[in-house]
């Protein structure tokens, strides 16, 4: 049994996915966000991508997997798999015979047993994790903050994106497909709130004009983790990043910047 994330001292371990699909009329690719819920205490009434923290049994099923990545690494792409057919019924990082109503039957199986490995039994599917290609990874270390998330990104894609999608309306209240060039303007006009790094992102996804630009982007780069710091500039406190982790805006005011 793997110790409780809570206890670590490198911060909690989470996951989240940038789940792309096509653009109306050959416009940019759409991506999935979900508004979280304000009771939630990381991140309440934000609008962020699917994803959570890594729980136990996702490292138990991580460790069984065997082959090309390693334990932890495999634990968090499990994260992901769960995470994402619980909030949204969607079914990414999955293999089999496999419809919308068996991802729906599979995503109330999961609600009821809380892990990943009875779904993968139950249904006959297998993990699929090449569907996931590694993104970025996040980890705002903060003394003043107790409950700190080390989380990894990654990319996901659903091409046509024909498919139904609907809020678990716990953790999350609303779904919605989005460029990333227009989050970053409702976020202008206040009508969705995103905190430093799910802006920063969305900065680096509006630079793609499709799935396969940003995926050959994000297999480039190599993932290190990103840790903001906070520098005096012209007199002003501003929160920053590296200048070569493929972000094209790497930092912004301090007083502008919102928090989880």
């Amino acid at each position: 049994m793997a110790s409780s994330p809570d206890t670590s001292p490198d911060g909690i371990p989470a996951a989240t996915v940038i789940i792309f699909r096509n653009g109306a009329e050959a416009g940019p690719p759409e991506i999935l966000m979900t508004i979280r819920s304000r009771e939630m205490v990381f991140a309440g009434g934000m609008a962020v991508f699917p994803g959570g923290r890594v729980d136990p049994a996702d490292f138990e099923l991580g460790a069984r997997l065997g082959g090309p990545l390693d334990p932890d690494e495999a634990a968090h792409q499990v994260a992901v798999v769960r995470e994402t057919l619980e909030e949204t019924g969607l079914a990414i990082g999955l293999a089999g015979d496999i419809d919308a109503a068996k991802a729906q039957a599979a995503r109330v199986f999961l609600q009821e047993t809380g892990e990943l490995a009875p779904v993968l039994e139950h249904f006959g599917w297998e993990l699929d994790l090449q569907q996931l290609t590694p993104f970025a990874r996040w980890f705002p270390k903060n003394e003043r903050i107790p409950r700190v998330y080390d989380t990894r990104f990654y990319l996901a894609n659903l091409g046509t994106g024909a498919v139904e999608i609907e809020a678990d309306l716990s953790e999350n209240t609303h779904l919605f497909w989005t460029t990333a060039q227009g989050a970053l303007e409702a976020a202008e006009r206040g009508e969705i709130k995103v905190i430093f790094p799910t802006r920063r992102n969305l900065e680096r996804l509006a630079l793609f004009g499709s799935f396969a630009a940003a995926k050959a982007q994000a297999e480039a780069i190599p993932v290190r983790t990103i840790t903001p710091v906070m520098e005096e500039i012209g007199g002003k406190t501003w929160l920053n990043i590296g200048e070569d982790l493929g972000y094209p805006v790497t930092g912004e005011p301090l007083d502008r910047v919102l928090r989880g």
